[in-house]
């Protein structure tokens, strides 16, 4: 459940494709992650190749 205040976004690696979405995924927001946090998907991209999608 949403708290308020509190947004759900979804962002996008820019490489493979993957959607990290902030409902799904632990932690929830994306900008707290570590600096050397990667794609679960493709473990390439860092937290600054995705972008945030509708």
């Amino acid at each position: 459940m949403q708290s308020r205040g509190e947004e759900m976004t979804k962002y996008q690696c820019t490489v493979c494709n993957f959607v990290y979405d902030t409902e799904k995924e632990k932690p929830k927001k994306i900008k707290p992650l570590p600096e050397d946090w990667v794609c679960v998907s493709c473990g390439i991209c860092g937290r600054d190749i995705f972008v945030e999608i509708e």
